[in-house]
């Protein structure tokens, strides 16, 4: 199975789910950059409850392609990404272990956007211990035939409980005493909950 994505920061469990059970994903680079969605935007689970995260933007044009979207650094959004994060997870059994690999990302500026979320995922993939095979499109198709398309169906105003695919698998979460168990959080959360075990709760039950 071949599947087309957005970019997507620290994406949703909804999103590593796919990856993981198919056999090629395509990126994609040339769509317009699309507001309140998850290519800018993560949620996580603090003590508060849930609490999305979004990196600013330079905005150069109404439309512009998100490979050439630039990250603005005229707030200290790294360092209030990187607070909320520890808040939330610094209590979570596997924070230790991944805290340093994920710290740098909130040190380093990034120009691209698309970039700092291709490294992120890389590092997602590496604690994973998976080698998915990405590509990236070359140009913009409204309509693909060779490629299921999952570009705009993995977004925070859609239901992610109606994607038939979807694994609600409970797991251990910091703060679940408070609010319950909170599913489809931004993979960190499952991360730093379970450490490598959370690949087979991303896991097909086929595979």
């Amino acid at each position: 199975m071949e599947i087309v994505l957005s970019t997507a920061y620290l994406p949703p469990l909804q999103y590593l789910q796919k990856i993981v059970n198919c056999n090629k994903v395509y990126l994609e680079k040339h769509e317009n950059y699309i507001k309140q969605s998850y290519r800018n935007r993560c949620s996580i689970l603090a003590a508060n409850g849930v609490l999305d995260l979004s990196i600013p933007l330079q905005k150069l044009s109404d439309k512009e392609k998100i490979c050439d979207k630039k990250i603005s650094y005229h707030s200290n959004w790294q360092q209030v990404h990187w607070r909320s994060i520890e808040s939330a997870y610094r209590n979570s059994p596997y924070f230790d272990f991944f805290e340093d690999g994920f710290r740098l990302f909130y040190e380093k500026q990034f120009v691209y956007l698309f970039d700092f979320n291709l490294e992120l995922l890389s590092l997602v993939f590496k604690i994973l211990r998976i080698n998915p095979s990405i590509h990236f499109t070359e140009k913009y198709e409204a309509h693909l035939s060779s490629a299921i398309d999952f570009r705009s169906k993995i977004n925070p105003k859609y239901n992610f409980m109606s994607d038939p695919d979807y694994l609600n698998k409970a797991y251990y979460q910091v703060f679940a005493d408070k609010h319950g168990f909170t599913p489809n959080l931004s993979i960190i959360d499952v991360l730093f909950n379970e450490g490598k075990q959370a690949k087979e709760i991303l896991l097909l039950p086929s595979l």
